[in-house]
């Protein structure tokens, strides 16, 4: 084993296309992070391989703030302890209880299944959009459950662009700050195993394609397409990279990171 960085930060999506929310501790499970994009919303003008309503189509979503009601029902696992120490498998809790409030830019809380949420999406989008609240108990992730980036490519990609970059527009599930000094190393765990923490194990499968969602400012929404033809240009269109969880775990802010030989 070899210790190759740490854990920077963890963050989830609770609604697909919402901002994020930045944690101390994440489980990491068979079927994604805890808690990860567990709301979508469907839009009748999306294709049906890819229903969903984003960013791409409404900038002002990346401005719109998912919180979970009950934020400790949220953190982890229901029996979590009790499913480690017996070596079975952890329960997630009732949809009742990871229910979303969310926050519009206007200022308004409103509860994910207001009809109230939906007319607020529809008024900047054309109207052929018909929406529907979408919930899944796995995470509605484009690709694999879990997705990587180091903070050393955002920072050799503002390099090369001359942008000031927030890693946020990457939308990763787990920061990494890496060992070296170089960006796009991660591209080199592809195929490996990496241990995160004391426990989890994430199998690197693949390098994750980007789409124009990494030239959107991550508070604002302004488009900065110079970081999309950059990627596409010298990176093959690959930034970060996605995996898939082979043994569960809690992930930490700080944990090691550790490539499995």
């Amino acid at each position: 084993m070899s210790i190759i960085g740490k854990v920077d930060s963890l963050w989830r999506y609770p609604v697909k296309s919402m901002r994020g929310e930045e944690l101390d501790e994440a489980f990491a499970g068979f079927s994604g992070i805890y808690g990860d994009r567990l709301f979508a919303f469907r839009s009748s003008a999306s294709p049906k391989g890819f229903p969903y309503l984003t960013a791409r189509e409404q900038r002002r979503l990346l401005q719109y703030r998912p919180r979970f009601r009950y934020p400790d029902k949220a953190a982890r696992p229901t029996n979590l302890t009790e499913a480690e120490s017996m070596g079975a498998n952890p329960l997630s809790a009732d949809f009742s209880e990871l229910m979303i409030d969310v926050k519009t830019p206007g200022g308004d809380a409103l509860a994910i299944d207001d009809p109230a949420l939906i007319d607020a999406l529809r008024a900047d989008i054309d109207q052929k959009h018909q929406l529907t609240l979408m919930r899944s108990e796995r995470a509605m992730t484009d690709c694999r459950p879990v997705s990587i980036f180091s903070l050393q490519s955002a920072r050799q990609l503002a390099d090369e662009t001359g942008t000031p970059m927030d890693k946020r527009r990457f939308r990763a599930n787990v920061y990494v700050d890496l060992a070296v000094a170089g960006g796009f190393a991660e591209n080199e765990f592809v195929g490996r195993s990496l241990r995160i923490g004391p426990k989890a194990v994430v199998s690197v499968l693949e390098r994750d394609p980007r789409c124009m969602m990494i030239t959107l400012d991550p508070d604002t929404g302004e488009k900065e397409p110079a970081i999309l033809k950059k990627v596409a240009q010298a990176h093959d269109g690959m930034a970060g990279v996605y995996g898939a969880v082979l043994v569960e775990g809690t992930l930490h802010k700080g944990d090691p990171v550790e490539v499995l030989e």
